[in-house]
């Protein structure tokens, strides 16, 4: 039975967590002549706590709320996905009809790294869901409707059609409430507490628009009685409206399609036990289950009180009838549907049309089919006929034979041209394959691959290391150069991740394209990389020349470059130590010492820079990328060439004159050794909004303070200022603009190395050596007698034997000036 006096109430509580107290409470009593029809639904939101319903001087946990140190964004009224205890929220439904009383007790093991700041470490939230919680009352001024009907000068139901009900048992508990409530009777509706408040429903009204009413909403079809304009519906609760392209009813719910012969709405797909039919009208009933559909009653009146008003009967086409509808508040209610044999609009005039069974419906008849108004009549195939089941028509036998030779010779073509194409298409891969094969081996012999076979077995050394991969190998090891396999791209290739047939785990460079006269320089330049053995570069395992341009197959580094570990330091609350990042400059600047100090030939890398140093599972420093690098033979100093490089890195005096020699990686490492220092990116943003060179923005800071004042503040509080001071004496060396005025990479080596042993005495920790032997390809390497004061006396060491020192012009100033750059 359907409470009238009822009205919907939303909750909506928020109670502020203060430090020191660790109990909360929360109650929501009701009146005596209150209670709730359902339950109640509410989301609670917070972290760190157990929540207990008290009830009877008894209390049971319902649910535990916990957060991570970042907390979370506490949810809307809107969040019914909110999963039980994670992430700080939980979704509960309370069965208590005249209230409830929440304790909240803060957990000891909860909010250790409360962050500053964030609301749902704070605050408790406490709201009802999306549908509100229907809340009934009734009279209490008499125990039942006999009690009330005693004093008629009282007594509450005073409409005609009205009736007294006395107040219901609590759907979750046995008692009675005391009191009564009235309601209109079956079929009326409106106020039972006034005269004549209970009537039929006069709500639907014939519309006689014409054709000025628009009857679509994007692609959605809106049919009589709904309508999109004032006066173009049958009633107020069948305007619809079209905002942003979607049919919508109520301003609520999204329409996809109107069936008014089935006296069905199709609504968005949501979850019926969830969230019911909120803000739709009582004569819409829900129905169906792949997608969200409502029935709809076009008024609350039976079809036999419909009829008794002519004025008002919605069935206006002549091949209609009147359908009963079952509201869910037990109301009658009734719509129209078009007459069996009628298809169409029942609520608009001649709106029923006959529907031709015969076309619509193929093989209805097992002979030949008549359409009639309304039905269809079935007579016999003619003589010398027989119905056919496949193609639902009368056939002669005759034609029947003809079909069934088509259909064998059909097959028998079928079936040859089947074999012929499987023929063709091995023959063609088959072609395709002698075609790749030697294509291949076209590219290996033209690539120098016995170039290359002759250098790998003349050096014993070089076999056990190099290997010449098959095109096929790689593409196994790639799954064919799958595009989720790439490490990463740049100016001179993309690299992919590979594994190898015996589980090696490799990086696969293919480079862009070089010339034919480069190919013999290139092969020289693999095997000689290949000799190389040094625990901080790269390992090159070999190449394959089966293709157009050759692949290089490196050793997998897993912990990505030096760039993204300053980036992600840069942006988050920790940051690299002083420590580690002496050990990385370290690191590097003994395999740069390595590669320059070659006794056969020298190799200038000519691109080095953060994100060209990779690191290891244990964070060990990789030189990487010999893309650009250039071999040179031990009597050369430098080599003219094409300026190539990365901004910010390149050294100002090879820009100039095109000459490239082991100074030029002096000083990109020297730009590295400042992004370890001052953690900042290469073109960055000062806080008045213009945008510096690392290296330029260095130099000049360095005239005019301290080096502790420039510095990242971690690195400075790791470092002591002597330290600071020797290394930013170190960096300003390598940044100067004449090559002859920087140290040698072993100079540099020497100083770093001298700085950091001097660091782990003071920690009492003795420094690993890094330093390896060096392959029988190198010379011996010569090592310092004496360290101390190394960078002071480097310092006079090189503006002593500069030509010029007394330059009669400033490269340096021509430097300074371009300093600030755009990005």
């Amino acid at each position: 039975m359907k409470t009238p006096l009822s009205t919907d109430i939303a909750l909506s509580r928020v109670i502020p967590v203060r430090s020191g107290i660790a109990v909360y409470n929360m109650s929501w009593i009701l009146g005596d002549s209150l209670t709730i029809d359902n339950n109640i639904q509410l989301i609670i939101t917070g972290c760190g706590l157990d929540v207990y319903l008290l009830n009877d001087n008894k209390s049971r946990i319902i649910c535990r709320l916990t957060c991570s140190s970042e907390g979370r964004v506490a949810g809307t009224i809107e969040d019914l996905r909110c999963e039980n205890g994670a992430h700080g929220c939980y979704f509960v439904s309370l069965h208590r009809p005249e209230g409830f009383h929440l304790q909240f007790v803060r957990r000891q093991d909860d909010g250790k790294d409360k962050p500053k700041g964030n609301a749902s470490w704070d605050t408790i939230t406490i709201e009802t869901a999306s549908i509100n919680t229907p809340l009934s009352w009734f009279i209490v001024d008499n125990l039942t409707c006999t009690d009330a009907s005693l004093n008629m000068t009282s007594y509450a139901c005073v409409s005609n059609h009205s009736r007294c009900s006395d107040a219901l048992r609590s759907f979750f508990t046995t008692s009675y409430y005391p009191g009564y409530l009235c309601q209109c009777d079956n079929g009326y509706q409106g106020n039972p507490y006034i005269p004549d408040g209970c009537s039929l429903d006069q709500g639907y009204i014939q519309v006689h628009s014409g054709g000025n009413c628009t009857r679509s909403c994007e692609n959605i079809i809106v049919p009589y009685p709904f309508g999109l304009e004032e006066g173009c519906s049958a009633r107020e609760e069948f305007l619809l409206s079209c905002i942003n392209s979607n049919l919508q009813i109520s301003n609520s719910w999204n329409v996809s399609r109107i069936d008014v012969n089935r006296g069905v709405i199709d609504l968005a797909t949501m979850e019926s036990s969830s969230v019911g039919l909120g803000g739709l009208s009582n004569l819409f009933t829900a129905s169906g289950k792949d997608t969200y559909s409502v029935h709809f009653a076009v008024a609350k009146l039976s079809c036999q009180q419909a009829k008794q008003n002519m004025t008002q009967y919605a069935c206006m086409s002549v091949n209609s009838t009147c359908l009963p509808v079952n509201l869910d508040n037990d109301d009658a209610g009734y719509r129209c549907m078009c007459s069996p044999g009628f298809d169409g609009n029942p609520y608009i005039k001649n709106g029923c049309q006959d529907v031709d069974e015969c076309l619509s419906t193929p093989g209805i008849c097992r002979g030949i089919c008549h359409n009639t108004i309304g039905n269809y009549i079935c007579t016999k195939c003619p003589s010398k006929t027989e119905y056919d089941e496949k193609t639902k028509q009368c056939t002669s036998g005759k034609r029947q034979k003809n079909i069934l030779l088509g259909i064998i010779i059909g097959l028998s073509a079928g079936f040859g041209i089947l074999l012929l194409g499987i023929s063709a298409t091995l023959l063609i891969r088959k072609w395709r394959k002698n075609i790749q094969k030697k294509l291949r081996k076209k590219n290996f012999e033209k690539n120098q691959g016995l170039l290359l076979e002759q250098l790998i077995s003349s050096d014993e050394t070089t076999t056990d290391r190099m290997n010449i991969f098959t095109l096929e190998e790689l593409e196994k090891a790639t799954n064919n150069f799958d595009h989720t396999r790439i490490l990463g791209r740049g100016g001179h290739g993309m690299v992919y991740k590979g594994i190898l047939a015996d589980q090696r785990v490799v990086a696969i460079k293919r480079s862009v394209a070089i010339k034919q006269g480069e190919i013999t320089q290139f092969i020289n330049e693999v095997a000689i990389l290949s000799q190389i053995n040094h625990r901080n570069i790269v390992k090159l395992f070999g190449c394959c020349l089966e293709t157009e341009v050759p692949l290089l197959v490196y050793d997998f580094v897993s912990n990505g470059s030096l760039f993204d570990l300053l980036r992600h330091n840069s942006s988050s609350s920790t940051s690299i130590s002083w420590g580690d990042a002496l050990r990385i400059a370290v690191e590097v600047a003994g395999a740069l010492y390595y590669l320059h100090s070659a006794a056969s030939v020298s190799v200038f890398h000519r691109d080095v820079k953060s994100s060209n140093i990779l690191l290891d599972a244990n964070y060990t420093a990789k030189v990487s990328d010999f893309g650009t690098s250039r071999l040179v033979s031990i009597d050369q100093t430098h080599v003219v060439t094409r300026v190539q490089g990365t901004f910010g890195y390149l050294d100002p005096e090879y820009c100039q004159t095109g000459q490239l020699n082991e100074k030029s990686d002096v000083y990109s490492f020297g730009v590295v050794l400042l992004e370890l220092l001052l953690l900042k990116e290469l073109i960055f943003i000062t806080e008045s909004g213009s945008k510096l060179n690392l290296a330029g923005y260095f130099l000049q800071e360095l005239k005019v303070r301290p080096a502790r004042d420039i510095v990242a503040a971690h690195i400075y509080e790791g470092a002591t200022e002597e330290e600071v001071n020797n290394i930013a004496s170190l960096v300003e060396l390598c940044l100067r603009p004449r090559g002859d005025e920087r140290p040698t990479m072993k100079q540099v080596e020497m100083v770093l190395q001298s700085l950091r042993e001097k660091v782990s005495n003071k920690l009492h920790v003795t420094p690993k050596n890094d330093k390896e032997e060096m392959e029988p390809l190198l010379g011996p390497r010569a090592e310092a007698s004496s360290r101390s004061n190394m960078t002071i006396n480097l310092a006079k060491d090189v503006n002593a034997s500069s030509p010029y020192s007394q330059g009669c012009f400033s490269l340096e100033r021509e430097f300074m000036a371009t300093a600030e750059l755009p990005r």
